[in-house]
């Protein structure tokens, strides 16, 4: 048991050290994912179970699953609303669609609270920046968007395409991977650091075991794949 938890570690950390160099350039050299990254063992905080019945929410005839794996000015939430806003203009009902953004990798900021924003400075980490600053976003600006957070008016956040029935979850792989870093370069515990970043998940999004994990629940329970790039 112990081996397997060794080598599950080494890969995890394989896979900090394969993405982006322009994200890990923001948080600046050098670091150490296999000693930054949080514990694996404690499997309490999401439960395998939850996220399995989460897909049992998929409805209706039209259903598609985005692949939101980097922030690409918004567009993991933007194709979700035109998806809705489409089908509506071809005499589909809310009810009759379900669009699922998967947001992994370096999307993953799109599903945390603003608190979470400010604190570890995700906008400067990510390359997001607010519209209205031109400067590393210090808030979330997709889940209640202001005026000007999307290149058109009229496109509803994440939290009024949920109401619509829209469903949105998040790579816990990858926020493991993230807050493990960034624990590290902030010197601060990185079990702590993930914690307060799952426990600042925006409301009724999932947290599931990875995000190609989710992709591939989703075209199980009918979505079409679409990559959601710009």
């Amino acid at each position: 048991m112990k081996k397997n938890h060794q080598s599950r570690r080494k890969f995890v950390g394989a896979l900090a050290l394969g993405a982006t160099a322009s994200t890990f350039a923001a948080i600046s050299n050098p670091l150490n994912p296999l000693v930054n990254l949080p514990s694996f063992d404690d499997e309490k905080i999401m439960a395998k179970g939850d996220a399995e019945a989460w897909f049992k929410k998929i409805k209706g005839e039209h259903r598609v699953v985005y692949d939101g794996s980097m922030p690409h000015d918004g567009f993991p939430i933007i194709w979700n609303w035109a998806y809705y806003l489409t089908n509506n203009e071809t005499g589909s009902a809310d009810s009759e669609i379900t669009a699922m953004t998967v947001l992994r990798h370096d999307a993953i900021p799109f599903v945390l609270h603003s608190r979470i924003w400010k604190k570890y400075k995700l906008g400067e980490v990510f390359k997001i920046n607010d519209n209205a600053t031109q400067k590393p976003s210090l808030r979330n600006p997709y889940y209640e968007p202001r005026e000007g957070d999307f290149p058109l008016p009229g496109i509803d956040g994440i939290k009024r395409l949920q109401e619509r029935g829209a469903m949105f979850c998040v790579c816990n792989l990858a926020i493991k991977v993230y807050s493990g870093i960034i624990a590290g370069k902030m010197d601060m515990d990185t079990d702590k650091v993930y914690k307060e970043w799952v426990d600042g998940i925006l409301p009724e999004i999932q947290l599931v075991p990875s995000g190609v994990w989710a992709l591939g629940r989703a075209q199980e329970h009918g979505c079409a794949y679409i990559y959601a790039g710009g």
